[in-house]
């Protein structure tokens, strides 16, 4: 294992450079509290882990109840598929594995004898006579008998031994006995760390401190408790640390919470380097996110020099999900030797630039959307640390490679990220034309405010603009530019397309878009095409039409009962007329509201409103169940915006108390009710919209 120092010490002084200044406009980074020291660790001559390891966990994808077989057929499965191939070497069994008793009379842990017959030795062994790594799990605390089913406490040196001796290659450690019997976590880590490092067989092994139920999301622990606090002594300890509370849930990973955990693993980038790791825990394809998200949770990843560990069976996997595990350009931006964890560039905000420089003097880019509609999102190579001219930005997801004169800028689509490779060069290329997301201007001939997401009805026409940007250093001659829309839809040009797009300069075109009558309700894609000299046609991120369902009509509408566009809630479903989670009315300060909509915080509900309305009333509150959960959390922050533009803001609102509210509404298309956390987490916040009327 290396220390901080060591890295520093191998990385070349024009890369350090560049890493700091990164790094010093990361989130947090400017302020990080300086790193207390940590108790020095017997290591072994070199780190298992000199790049972030990559392999496959049980936990999400099989859950607790696993057997030799599955198991099995599973490192076969990486094997044929090429994952093995690709990196992803280590079969990893999270909790689950032991028997029901876990410990026997000799004080060695013990697997399952139904599951594991031939037991853990031998199952290890037989992941290695597939050229494989094997990985085991245990927790830090005691073994607590009906609160946590495995644990190592007062037995970590016969532990790490017989992992040893079983032939085991890393050991996930976990916090969950450890937090209920209150024991220390960095003095526990720190033990078991000391007994893994100085096993009877000398073996080497990955230790994977793991403590993630101390997280904010799950109780008011003390800041020395937390998962937020191990930066502060697992880097000296351990090939990699949780920085946060789980991902998901089993068989449940949500793009929310993807965005959650890679924010909190990018506090602390300054204390990750070769042999020592960040990792915000496993990815999760297809259980829960979009093809589109899971490539950006991959995106992110590996900009965070993340150990890359899937959780999903990866024997159900579709082949978009493979090509995303196995894209050599983007494995290798993770694997880097350098292993320095990227940093945002600039201000935080729905679009991010994030930043890794890498061995060749090349920089990583990831270019987040993390917003609900495609947007451009850009920066420049001077911002990346680089200097030149010229630059090689290779996109590595479609293997595109093309030259820009210094902007770096790409189309992102909703909940997107694209990872660019960007390298100063003086040879020629094909000019970096970026292509914007068609963005709506006028429905019939009502101008709207510019978008991507617009709500529409069946039979209007539309109006879109494409916008291009030159970003290259030669001009671009004649780019054909045209629009895809739903079958049965009619497209037509607004003016010619144009001739030549200038170095830095940019040119648009617009067309008509009528949607016809009839068309059901619900969302659908307009994206453009491009084709230019040299270049491949390349397609934009769709921007979306929504059709709506009939707008509202009468003097005293009960706007929860009308159907709405989407709605969004929290970790749970939205509720009609009812509070969220638990069926029960809605009330708030012992007043029970027969109409209305219960949320968790994040949410986000739409109606369709096409201007037909003139009045919104109601009221807004925390439902009185909170107070059933306990004390903390219960607090959000209610919005009404239409068209964009926020008509009523409540500011903070607590227990106890409804806030009424009367919003002018006039002329409005688009109406949404947003609910946001008031910066404390989403913990026990039970939001009510209450006795919603509008008029129309």
């Amino acid at each position: 294992m290396f220390t901080v120092r060591t890295w520093a010490a191998r990385a070349s002084a024009a890369l350090l450079t560049t890493a700091l200044a990164a790094t010093g406009l990361a989130a947090g980074a400017a302020a990080a509290p300086e790193r207390p020291d940590a108790p020095a660790v017997g290591q072994p001559p070199s780190s298992p882990s000199p790049t972030p390891y990559q392999g496959w966990n049980t936990y999400y994808g099989l859950g607790g109840d696993f057997g030799a077989d599955e198991v099995l057929d599973v490192a076969d499965f990486l094997v044929s598929s090429g994952l093995a191939e690709a990196g992803y070497d280590i079969v990893w069994l999270d909790g689950g594995w032991q028997a029901d008793v876990p410990r026997g009379a000799d004080g060695r842990l013990q697997g399952d004898p139904e599951r594991f017959p031939d037991g853990m030795a031998a199952l290890a062994d037989a992941i290695h006579d597939r050229g494989l790594r094997a990985g085991i799990y245990t927790d830090a605390g005691p073994y607590i008998p009906g609160t946590c089913g495995l644990g190592s406490g007062g037995h970590y040196q016969t532990d790490a031994d017989t992992f040893a001796q079983w032939g085991y290659d890393a050991v996930k450690v976990d916090f969950l006995c450890g937090i209920t019997a209150d024991l220390d976590p960095q003095e526990a880590f720190t033990a078991f760390a000391e007994a893994l490092r100085n096993n009877s067989s000398g073996r080497s092994m990955i230790f994977n401190l793991c403590n993630p139920v101390t997280s904010p999301d799950w109780g008011d622990y003390p800041e020395e408790q937390q998962s937020t606090w191990s930066w502060t002594y697992a880097p000296d300890i351990a090939e990699s640390w949780r920085t946060y509370t789980d991902v998901g849930f089993v068989g449940q990973i949500q793009f929310k919470d993807v965005l959650r955990n890679f924010d909190a693993n990018a506090r602390h980038p300054e204390v990750a380097g070769p042999g020592h790791f960040s990792d915000p825990d496993y990815l999760g394809p297809e259980l829960g996110m979009t093809t589109e998200e899971f490539r950006t949770q991959m995106s992110l990843w590996t900009i965070a020099a993340a150990p890359l560990i899937i959780s999903s069976d990866p024997r159900t996997l579709q082949q978009e999900s493979m090509d995303i595990l196995l894209d050599d350009d983007v494995l290798a931006i993770d694997q880097d030797p350098l292993g320095i964890q990227g940093t945002r560039v600039g201000a935080a905000g729905t679009t991010e630039t994030w930043a890794k420089p890498l061995a060749d003097g090349s920089v990583a880019v990831a270019l987040l959307n993390r917003g609900d509609r495609p947007a451009e999102v850009s920066t420049t190579a001077r911002d990346l640390g680089l200097r030149g001219r010229s630059f090689s930005v290779l996109d590595t997801w479609t293997d595109a490679r093309t030259q820009s004169a210094g902007t770096i800028r790409a189309a992102v689509p909703a909940h997107g990220a694209a990872l660019l490779r960007v390298t100063p060069t003086r040879a020629a290329g094909v000019p970096r034309l970026v292509t914007a997301p068609p963005t709506f201007t006028a429905v019939g001939s009502d101008v709207v405010a510019p978008t991507t997401d617009l709500l529409a009805a069946a039979g209007d026409r539309l109006t879109t603009e494409v916008t291009l940007h030159n970003d290259g250093g030669t001009a671009v001659r004649r780019p054909a530019v045209s629009l895809t829309a739903p079958a049965g839809w009619t497209v037509r040009p607004v003016g010619p397309a144009p001739r030549l797009v200038r170095p830095g300069d940019s040119a648009s075109v617009a067309f008509t878009v009528d949607v016809p009558p009839g068309t059901g309700t619900g969302s659908y894609d307009v994206a453009a095409t491009v084709a230019y000299g040299g270049a491949p046609a390349g397609t934009t991120p769709p921007s979306r039409v929504t059709v709506a369902p009939a707008t509202p009509s009468g003097s005293a509408v009960v706007l929860s009962q009308h159907p709405w566009v989407s709605a969004s809630s929290g970790w749970m479903e939205p509720a009609v007329d009812q509070s969220v989670g638990g069926g029960s009315p809605l009330t708030v300060a012992g007043t029970v509201h027969p109409t209305g909509i219960g949320v968790a915080s994040p949410a986000h509900v739409r109606y369709y409103l096409g201007g037909a309305c003139t009045r919104l009333t109601g009221g807004v509150g925390i439902d009185d169940a909170v107070n059933n959960v306990g004390p903390e959390g219960g607090t959000a922050t209610f919005e009404v915006v239409g068209d964009g533009e926020t008509l009523w803001s409540s500011g903070t609102v607590t227990r106890g108390a409804e806030i009424p509210f009367d919003v002018d509404v006039t002329n409005v298309r688009d109406l949404s009710l947003r609910v946001g956390d008031a910066g404390d987490g989403g913990y026990n916040d039970r939001a009510d919209w209450l006795s919603l009327t509008t008029t129309c």
